[in-house]
């Protein structure tokens, strides 16, 4: 994204013993080199490289390595050695005089600024006065001064590069967001006691529920289906087979007579109020998102209009939708097969009617059911008319498929952080995705959905529920949750993992006075404050984990040196964990100072962002965290 410290990695080698450095190069989107970086050691003795190389606008660009000979490396070790042991003294001392002189000189585009020239001409000159011992003459070409001039602009010799890679920049809200979803029909929703039968909610009173959302600190908005619902096989409550007088189906049973994927269901409201809820959401500071749900109730439009888009069985039936144990027989899967050009044409049509009226993300429902080729030309096609249309996948699935949608074109993936609960499961999953896996996919972290409700959030109470709130707003760029989150529901519906009387197939209004009892939703005001208020919770890939004492606490930090920070200034954040939500828990951290850009010898200034309390930590630090009080110590660490 757009003020990314992208990491650029490479193995530099060459033959002899001659020092070998590189230089890593971004090419902005008009192809004229914008930066360069020098590349530094990671791994001594591996001849593996890294610089960070930051994009300050969306686009395609390119970056690449060169590799070269590094003559000032080669005679500032060899000269160290060989003068101190009094080995060819004059020799390797009038050597590094006439190299500094020869750096000194360069023109064009390799020129040294005037005061770099300058200090290595008063080296070079040092390095041959008679008045001073070898040692001072040596010291003098060794100087710090001239190691940063040559760090700067360095002599470069026998420079090979790599091929120019592709960087693909995207906007912020890429990379970072706090997404909220829910459904709109939920929302101002009405039970008649009278007659047991409901009045739906709909997008004009959805809208009015946008202030609260806006007030916690979300970013996007995302709405489920909001097309005309079938009828035909409409499932009733908790996937009942059976749909009583009032029951509004699933919305991702989409398509009625009143239409399809590009129409408005009519108890929602009309386009008019879709166009007020966006204009809302915007004057907030909030962006709207849309559930692509790319499948068809039997009663969709394209059932009778295109037959030929869906698969027939050999009993003449169309085959509905499964996901065993799961049946949907109101839902009737496209096969992309039979005509695939005619159904690209449709839906990149559908789309357009969204973005037009001002959606800028898609949420993609299970779009690893669909063909990858029909994504990379969807992916690139969009991207090349509105790109600042972002699309999250919704791709619960092996670890390929997931990964390869990531590099055809989708911007954010769901991701398996949903059931990663224990020590060993989180610590591993935040290096994964925080690794050389982000790349190319970029995580966004989901506590729950209004698919699933995992095993742990069942059972942990509202402890445990602040737990995952912590991991994945803190583990992660982009993260969301499902309403109703700050009501702490936990019931399941019994066999499976999601919520009993699930909002897929009823209405769900919520009494808000009541969120007060469990903190939930002043937490989540607080974990988006300070998001937004740290740029180093705003990078994926600066993810340090670091060993704790006790087997239920987790501890990581996010780091971003102040030559990548926005602010000029370092930023260190680090998050400590008890993700045990039943049992006070201590344990002794072990961080890596070093890492974090401070002295490992010194205690620091920790100020816990959560609770306003400061503390001294230096490389050991005790902890103990009672879920009953906190279940985490959110830290900024070093000065402010």
């Amino acid at each position: 994204m757009v003020g990314e410290a992208v990491p650029v990695q490479a193995t530099v080698f060459r033959e002899g013993h001659d020092a070998v450095a590189a230089t890593a190069v971004l090419i902005g989107p008009d192809g004229t080199v914008h930066s360069r970086a020098a590349m530094v050691d990671i791994a001594p003795g591996l001849d593996r490289l890294e610089a960070h190389l930051v994009p300050d606008a969306t686009g395609t660009w390119a970056f690449r390595v060169e590799g070269w000979s590094d003559p000032y490396g080669t005679w500032s070790h060899d000269a160290a050695i060989k003068v101190r042991a009094g080995v060819d003294v004059e020799l390797m001392l009038t050597e590094g005089a006439r190299l500094l002189t020869r750096a000194a000189a360069r023109t064009g585009r390799d020129a040294m600024p005037p005061a770099d020239a300058t200090t290595l001409r008063e080296a070079a000159h040092a390095l041959q006065s008679p008045r001073r011992t070898p040692e001072q003459r040596l010291a003098a070409g060794l100087s710090q001064a001239v190691r940063e001039a040559l760090a700067r602009t360095p002599l470069r010799e026998h420079v090979t590069a790599s091929p120019d890679y592709p960087l693909v920049v995207d906007r912020p809200l890429a990379l970072v967001g706090a997404w909220y979803e829910l459904f709109p029909w939920s929302h101002g929703a009405v039970l008649d006691t009278r007659t047991h039968t409901w009045r739906t909610g709909t997008l004009r009173t959805a809208a009015a529920e946008l202030d609260r959302i806006a007030a916690m600190g979300f970013d996007v908005v995302y709405l489920t289906p909001i097309h005309p619902i079938g009828t035909t096989y409409r499932k009733g409550r908790n996937n009942s087979l059976e749909a009583h007088p009032g029951d509004p189906g699933s919305p991702y049973a989409i398509g009625s007579p009143a239409g399809g994927h590009d129409a408005i269901e009519p108890s929602l409201g009309t386009f008019a109020d879709f166009d007020a809820f966006v204009a809302r959401a915007r004057t907030l500071g909030m962006e709207v998102a849309l559930d692509v749900a790319l499948q068809c109730s039997p009663d969709h439009p394209w059932v009778t209009e295109h037959p030929e888009w869906f698969t027939t069985r050999a009993d003449g039936t169309i085959a509905y939708a499964e996901n065993p144990p799961k049946k949907y027989q109101d839902i009737y899967p496209l096969n992309f097969d039979n005509d695939p050009e005619g159904i690209y044409t449709e839906i990149r049509r559908v789309l357009q009617v969204w973005i037009d009226h001002g959606v800028t993300a898609f949420r993609v429902d299970n779009p690893h059911t669909k063909p990858l080729s029909f994504w990379q030309r969807l992916l690139a096609d969009v991207r090349a008319a509105h790109p600042d249309v972002i699309f999250l996948s919704e791709a619960f699935t092996r670890p390929a498929m997931m990964l390869t949608l990531a590099k055809i074109g989708f911007h954010q993936s769901y991701t398996y952080f949903t059931w990663r609960n224990t020590k060993a499961e989180v610590e591993e999953y935040l290096a994964t995705v925080g690794g050389e896996q982000g790349a190319w996919m970029r995580p966004s972290f989901w506590p729950t959905t209004h698919d699933i409700l995992p095993p742990y959030l069942q059972h942990s109470g509202t402890a445990g529920w602040a737990v995952r709130a912590v991991l994945a707003a803190l583990g992660a760029p982009t993260w969301g949750i499902y309403s109703g989150y700050e009501l702490v529901e936990d019931v399941p519906r019994p066999g499976v993992e999601e919520q009993i009387d699930n909002e897929k197939y009823e209405f769900r209004p919520r009494d808000w006075s009541q969120a007060d009892q469990f903190g939930i939703e002043l937490l989540l005001r607080r974990l988006n404050q300070i998001r937004r208020a740290h740029p180093a919770l705003q990078q994926l890939r600066n993810v340090r984990v670091h060993p704790t004492s006790d087997d239920q606490v987790v501890a990581f930090s996010r780091h971003l040196d102040a030559a990548h920070s926005p602010t000029g200034r370092a930023d260190t954040v680090v998050v400590v964990v008890n993700l045990d939500p039943h049992q006070p828990r201590e344990a002794v951290v072990r961080l890596d100072l070093a890492a974090l850009g401070l002295d490992p010898q010194c205690t620091h200034e920790a100020y816990d962002v959560l609770s306003d309390e400061t503390y001294r930590w230096g490389t050991d630090v005790y902890v103990r965290l009672d879920p009953s009080v906190r279940c985490a110590h959110v830290v900024r660490l070093g000065s402010a």
